[in-house]
């Protein structure tokens, strides 16, 4: 889809921007609001890996999106840096001005030079923080004028990830990067955002731009929400206004249908829809979406129809808004959250006299799939409510979500995360080693021991430096896939505990591999390429035996095989059982698996007290016959 098809919606955002962003922004003094600063790529890959030109789209909506007062700036960069619109203010004419920019955007440099342009756009001085906004395809290709290729390439990534980028998060830069293609080195925009305490995600459609550009928004600007439970919210008395921005449903393209239209049903029963917007209230439909702002809603229970997505927001302004501590972008396995979270009123804190009554905050992660992977019930204390989310169980990006509930109240704020190992595992199969690095910030080699199991022999890394290790391999069989089990001893405040980190598949591309879910000393070999034969029907009492025989094989290793799953499964089904520990369907499935183990146990047992019976009956009825010459 071109960019002609998007214009109108784009243009339709710069208008809508402003007011949208002073109904959903609570009210800050100008040298409290971060600096925004855009880093187009312009190199001559993004050619390529841009054709429909998403980063000229991304820069007009994040124009639309920036409120007034607020400092940004937008800089280009190929083989040279330029600032076409310096750090200012955002005024009408600052957003003239970056509309303006778009020609700019196409005027294609040949090289690459992603270390300069973040360096450069990072330097002006700022009173707040300063978020780096990348739009790149992430591939740093320099002029060969500046050195031997590739090695200059290689230089200028460690240089930004190794020198650059801790510089620019002790300075309080977060770099929030935007991948176009999955052609770049989405391993480089990931570890800078993740080094920055910014979020990554890779782009190819303008559905997904507008994904990530709202993730980004509400990190740099978080915003309070209603909860939207089944296509329907509560709005209390005394809200000033809302603003719904609805998704509608993907259509069913076989059936050639367009995307239904949004209707708004208020608590009286009245419907509106684009035609009959509610008095007062902005509506504006576009093939994507609908933008609707409400001013001085009618308190009550409000309903959505017409196919909305899950992805869709309410955001309101309130005098009254929940507030939350600093939420890090990247969590990690084996580290818990710690939480905490307030009310304010005109942005002073709410004393506890002062709280609605009955609130209650949680706090949920979710998954990118929606499912639950941890949750807690935040413990009041005085007028803060603080609690600690247990460590996500699975890497990938997630949601967090803050949530306060009381009588006739309903807040929510919600964050995009990423969650990722504490220490990644690179296999470097050029020179049988693998390569560990440590990714969370308080882990390096004086409070870290590593080590891995590979077939059953325990293989210690070696310090490299502060916070990278090598683990020497012996001589393998590149045919033959393998998982290498990594372990780490981890010393923090005073405390030292054990995390076991995902396992390294070696040559996981191969035919062959090894399986050891059956417990270190049994291994399986597998064969992928080799489909098994179908065996022909038989009633005799010999095949009965072997299938029974199997069956309980099957039975006798549930044990092994739990016990070596078990350190993988045990955070999974913690953090399924905390989430649901008020649920009694969750009691009563834990209660159906304990049956089941019961009745196979018993099963087992009758079936070993049979053979014996019948091999003391072979033993005693059977002669032993001399042989015929």
């Amino acid at each position: 889809m071109g960019r002609v098809l998007h214009k109108s919606w784009l243009w339709l955002a710069v208008l809508l921007g402003p007011a949208l962003l002073s109904g959903s922004l609570p009210a800050a003094p100008l040298e409290e609001r971060p600096d925004v600063r855009v880093i187009i790529d312009v190199s001559g890959s993004m050619r390529h890996n841009d054709p429909e030109q998403l980063a000229a789209e991304a820069l007009e909506l994040l124009v639309a999106l920036l409120p007034s007062g607020a400092r940004a700036g937008v800089w280009t960069f190929g083989e040279r840096v330029e600032n076409p619109l310096p750090l200012g203010p955002v005024t009408s004419a600052w957003r003239e001005q970056a509309m303006s920019l778009s020609p700019r955007l196409v005027e294609y440099q040949q090289f690459t030079d992603i270390e300069s342009a973040i360096r450069e756009a990072a330097a002006p001085e700022t009173d707040g923080h300063r978020h780096l906004v990348l739009l790149t395809d992430g591939v740093i290709d320099l002029s060969p004028r500046l050195g031997a290729k590739p090695g200059i390439d290689d230089v200028s990534r460690r240089t930004l990830l190794e020198s650059l980028g801790p510089r620019l998060t002790a300075g309080d830069v977060a770099i929030h990067a935007i991948a176009f293609s999955d052609e770049a080195d989405l391993d480089l925009v990931e570890r800078l955002s993740q080094q920055t305490g910014g979020l990554s995600a890779p782009v190819e459609s303008p559905d997904a731009l507008l994904g990530a550009f709202l993730n980004i928004f509400d990190r740099i600007f978080p915003s309070d929400r209603l909860p939207l439970t089944d296509d329907q919210f509560l709005v209390e008395p005394g809200l000033d206004g809302f603003t719904a921005l609805l998704f509608r449903k993907a259509p069913d393209e076989a059936e050639g249908r367009e995307r239904s239209p949004a209707v708004l049903i208020a608590p009286d029963g009245r419907r509106f829809t684009v035609e009959a917007p509610p008095d007062g209230a902005t509506w504006r439909s576009e093939s994507r979406y609908d933008l609707i702002q409400v001013p001085d809603p009618m308190p009550g229970q409000w309903r959505l129809e017409g196919g909305v997505n899950k992805d869709s927001r309410i955001t309101i302004v309130s005098p009254l808004s929940l507030q939350t501590g600093g939420i890090p972008g990247t969590l990690y396995l084996g580290f818990d959250v710690p939480l905490e979270a307030w009310l304010t009123h005109d942005g002073e804190v709410l004393g506890q006299d002062a709280l609605p009554a009955h609130l209650e905050m949680t706090a949920i992660l979710h998954d990118d799939k929606g499912s639950t992977q941890s949750a807690v019930v935040l413990e009041q204390a005085a007028d803060r409510f603080t609690g600690t989310l247990p460590a996500p169980a699975l890497t990938g990006t997630a949601q967090l979500v803050i949530r306060a509930e009381g009588q006739g109240f309903r807040r929510q704020r919600i964050q995009a995360v990423n969650v990722l190992p504490a220490i990644a595992a690179r296999h470097e199969a050029e020179s049988d080693r693998v390569l560990l690095t440590a990714e969370h910030p308080l882990l390096n080699h004086d409070n870290t021991r590593l080590h891995g199991q590979l077939q059953g022999a325990r293989l210690d890394a070696e310090p490299q430096a502060a916070r990278r290790w090598l683990i020497g391999l012996p001589e393998l069989d590149p045919g033959l896939s393998q998982p290498l089990l990594l372990r780490a001893e981890v010393t923090l405040d005073g405390e030292t505990r054990e995390l076991r980190l995902p396992r390294l598949v070696l040559f996981p591309h191969s035919e062959t591999a090894i399986d050891q879910a059956a417990g270190p000393t049994v291994l399986s070999i597998e064969r992928f390429h080799e489909e098994l034969d179908l065996l022909p029907e038989s009633s005799s009492p010999t095949s009965q035996s072997g299938g029974m025989d199997r069956f309980l094989s099957l039975v006798e290793r549930l044990p092994l095989l739990a016990q070596s799953q078990w350190d993988d499964w045990r955070p999974i089904l913690d953090r399924q059982l905390e989430a649901g520990r008020q649920d009694p369907r969750v009691w009563g499935l834990v209660l159906l698996v304990v049956v089941v183990l019961l009745l196979l146990g018993l099963t087992w047992r009758r079936q070993q007290r049979r053979q014996q019976r019948r091999r003391r009956r072979r033993f005693t009825t059977t002669r032993r016959e001399e042989p015929h010459v």
